[in-house]
């Protein structure tokens, strides 16, 4: 009886299909070992185009009178310095414009004078009462909200935005009441803020608080672009600036007080630094130090205008020729647009750079080499791109020893 060997032919050979198919995934999954840490792609590139405030009273009761008052006084300087109503998220644990107390009904003050009415016509309250808890406040920063939550009471901030944070209560060390029955502890806070940056809810964050021990909050800070302030060393209290007798309460904390001071000298196109803003703050006048970290932030605080967090972003327009003012007729007649159809006339602006990146995106997806070859492109100019020769390497040998075992 005759035996008959069968040789079969190497895997390669017999099912060139499959061996392609698995040469793709080995490459596939060396790219994949190759991308970039998205923590550690940096937004400093990004540019800033948008400003954010969350501004928040924490204190319940009516001998807290100050810190609501503390509160609306921010409201009406950001709004005054340009950030709209829909980028600014107002907190308020208590409502003293209604409490029965009040010899003012609907009116809040800052000052003995009662000159000016914080809660005038053109406050925009967002939480209100018990719904200023912690866990809200903690669903604000990070953008973890129930779907039933509107767009007004959420931070739409990204990774072009300045967000500034103001919170004032009752603290102590590395804690902030909320409520008078819970509390945000630093560690809680400095995860909020690791979170906003991993999301890129933000390019820059300044914090300011005005409490007591305050410094102790940012104790557990770690992500940069972080510059944080406080109105008090940690063992220090922050106190309150004058009573006023016929509301029988105090109007408004110090630290407060004097940087509202150093606002009303200001107007939205003013370009004092936060050096300067940090600087005026007087220890005697204070009864108090205030403190700065500023050890996360990269810019020198001279170089950075304090409307950057408390005011709007102004939109520059850049021409060739010297503004000349109404004497002289423009040489480009352009047809009238209405301001809030500004968006629309930049959609149609970008149409035709659009189509042409449809037109190339369509070509380069009936061609897979093309889009393979500019993802290559892509990657070797990214800054990363030592990461990706190194692990091209191994590839190689991964491939060299796949090809070889498969062959035989």
């Amino acid at each position: 009886m005759m035996a008959f060997e069968v040789r079969r032919p190497p895997f390669g050979r017999r099912n060139p299909a499959a061996f392609h198919r698995i040469l793709l995934l080995l490459l596939f999954f060396s790219l994949l070992l190759s991308a970039p840490d998205p923590v550690r792609c940096s937004s400093s590139s990004t540019m800033h185009n948008n400003n954010w405030a969350v501004l928040v009273c924490t204190s319940r009761f009516w001998f807290n009178y100050r810190h609501m008052a503390n509160t609306l006084s921010l409201y009406r300087t950001v709004k005054r310095l340009g950030i709209p109503d829909e980028r600014i998220l107002l907190m308020l644990a208590d409502d003293m414009a209604c409490n029965a107390r009040n010899n003012y009904p609907a009116q809040v003050f800052n000052n003995e004078n009662h000159q000016l009415n914080l809660y005038g016509d053109n406050v925009e309250v967002d939480y209100r009462g018990y719904e200023v808890t912690v866990e809200n406040f903690l669903r604000v920063l990070t953008g973890r909200h129930e779907s039933a939550v509107p767009r007004s009471k959420r931070l739409l901030s990204d990774e072009g935005s300045h967000v500034l944070l103001y919170m004032t209560g009752h603290g102590g060390d590395e804690f902030l009441k909320f409520q008078d029955s819970e509390e945000l502890q630093s560690h809680d806070l400095a995860d909020a803020v690791k979170q906003m940056k991993e999301k890129h809810r933000f390019k820059e964050l300044l914090i300011m608080v005005d409490t007591c021990q305050a410094a102790t909050l940012f104790s557990q800070l770690q992500s940069p672009g972080v510059l944080a302030i406080g109105s008090s060393m940690k063992g220090e209290n922050s106190y309150s600036h004058h009573l006023d007798s016929d509301i029988g309460v105090s109007v408004v904390d110090r630290f407060t007080f004097y940087t509202l001071a150093f606002f009303e000298k200001l107007n939205m196109y003013s370009n004092a630094s936060l050096n300067s803003l940090f600087n005026s703050y007087n220890p005697s006048l204070l009864m108090s130090t205030a403190y700065y970290r500023m050890d996360l932030y990269q810019r020198p605080l001279i170089e950075v205008p304090v409307t950057n967090f408390f005011g709007s972003v102004m939109k520059t327009i850049h021409t060739d020729s010297a503004y000349t003012g109404s004497a002289a007729e423009p040489k480009i007649k352009v047809p009238y647009v209405l301001e809030d159809n500004e968006a629309d006339r930049l959609m149609l602006e970008r149409e035709p750079e659009e189509d042409k990146i449809y037109s190339q995106d369509k070509k380069e997806g009936s061609c897979s080499f093309h889009a393979w070859l500019r993802y290559f492109q892509e990657r070797l100019e990214d800054e990363n791109a030592d990461t990706l020769v190194k692990y091209g390497f191994g590839t190689m040998i991964l491939l060299l020893a796949a090809s070889t075992w498969l062959s035989t």
